[in-house]
């Protein structure tokens, strides 16, 4: 069983390696595979070495999924919000900076929500039932701290129709029928390649990447703390995902630089996840397509179980912190070597080639419109994070209705 185990761990790993660092590859999507093919993969393994398998493909791709997000610009849903601030650092010249602090996050993260699981495990379904039915009004509430973070009037209007301008969007895309994967041409339009047209209007040209072995931040336990709660939450409630998450996690973290913001964005994905295997435990309800899979694999998680599926975690974050850094470096060494007009036209043709891919026409009709709304916070000097009312609206809907 160790062996076994341990050979899913390292299979697993690499799986989380090409998910991570592939646009449009999700582990959601491996794992309906693997669920697709798990009555042949049964006669041949066992129920828990296949879900070791899931848990470390899904574990190592939230600590390498940052990397194409920061360095091209190419988000999946869990890390859209990164693009700004990791963008940013990249011009820079602190891309591999900003990797390390998302990975610095998800693993000081993954050991902090381990420590507290046996004291949370008990006292759960007490904080699901508690907090269920507020849910929706505490992000109307930090919808509205949101918009009225924004110093003029002016600009708080204009922060309030580009929520509602999304929301719309978001609403729209989400109810779709038989459209795979809508969450990819929304963020990816909202987030990546409206960023990457604006990069090209203004003619930027990636500077020398500097390889720092030593990161000074504030607030690091304010950002760890806030990415435990807020991505724990996440991994409670149906409808929140780690996007929703950060957004709640900046609102408790006072004037974050993009320091502090990345370990937080970086952490609250890693939490999501991990506490979604306490959701499965505690309350037999999954919050995502690899819970999904493993659930249907394990239909009643036992502690024992349960216990074997965490230290996984640890092991394997603990794995993906040394890749994560190492291929950082890669990139970081040979991204200046590239063109990066022809880069990022690359990543766009890229991106809209896998959107249409998921669902032709209509995706790429999504991509379109969503970039257009995503060029306009910028444009009206407003934070592009309002543009998150395209999973904030429909949540906060899911809750109150």
């Amino acid at each position: 069983m160790f062996l076994a185990c341990l050979i899913a761990i390292f299979i697993g790993i690499f799986a989380g390696i090409i998910t991570g660092l592939i646009p449009g590859i999700h582990v959601n999507l491996i794992s309906i595979i693997i669920l697709s093919l798990s009555t042949f993969l049964l006669k041949t393994t066992d129920p828990l070495t296949l879900s070791v398998f899931i848990i470390s493909m899904a574990v190592t791709h939230t600590f390498l999924d940052s990397i194409p997000s920061i360095f091209l610009g190419a988000p999946d849903s869990d890390m859209a919000l990164s693009v700004l601030p990791g963008h940013k650092l990249l011009l820079q010249g602190k891309g591999y900076e900003a990797v390390k602090l998302t990975v610095i996050g998800s693993l000081l993260s993954l050991i902090a929500i381990l420590l507290i699981i046996p004291l949370i495990i008990p006292i759960t379904p007490f904080i699901y039932n508690l907090i269920q039915p507020y849910m929706g009004y505490i992000l109307i509430f930090v919808v509205i701290y949101m918009i009225f973070h924004e110093k003029t009037n002016k600009k708080r209007i204009m922060a309030f129709y580009i929520f509602l301008l999304s929301g719309i969007l978001g609403l729209l895309t989400l109810n779709i029928p038989n459209l795979n994967q809508p969450i990819f041409p929304l963020l990816s339009g909202l987030f990546g390649i409206s960023t990457l047209i604006l990069s090209l209007n203004n003619k930027i040209k990636i500077p020398k990447q500097i390889i720092s072995e030593t990161i000074k931040t504030k607030n690091k336990i304010k950002a760890i703390s806030a990415a435990v709660f807020s991505g724990s939450l996440t991994g409670l409630f149906p409808g929140l995902g780690s996007s929703q998450a950060a957004i709640m996690g900046m609102q408790l973290i006072k004037e974050a630089s993009d320091y502090t913001f990345m370990i937080l964005i970086g952490g609250v994905n890693t939490v999501n996840f991990v506490f979604s295997l306490v959701t499965l435990y505690t309350l037999q309800k999954s919050r995502n397509g690899a819970i999904t899979t493993v659930s249907s694999i394990i239909p009643s998680i036992n502690l024992s179980q349960l216990s074997i599926l965490l230290i996984t975690t640890l092991v394997v974050g603990s794995i993906s912190t040394f890749l994560a850094l190492k291929i950082a470096k890669i990139f970081a060494k040979h991204i200046t070597k590239i063109n990066y007009r022809k880069l990022c036209i690359s990543i766009i043709i890229l991106i809209a080639l896998i959107s249409f891919t998921f669902g032709q026409m209509l995706s790429l009709l999504i991509l379109i419109i969503s970039t257009l709304v995503g060029i306009l916070p910028p444009l009206l000097n407003i934070k592009r994070s309002h543009a998150m009312g395209c999973l904030l609206l429909p949540t906060i809907l899911f809750f109150l209705l």
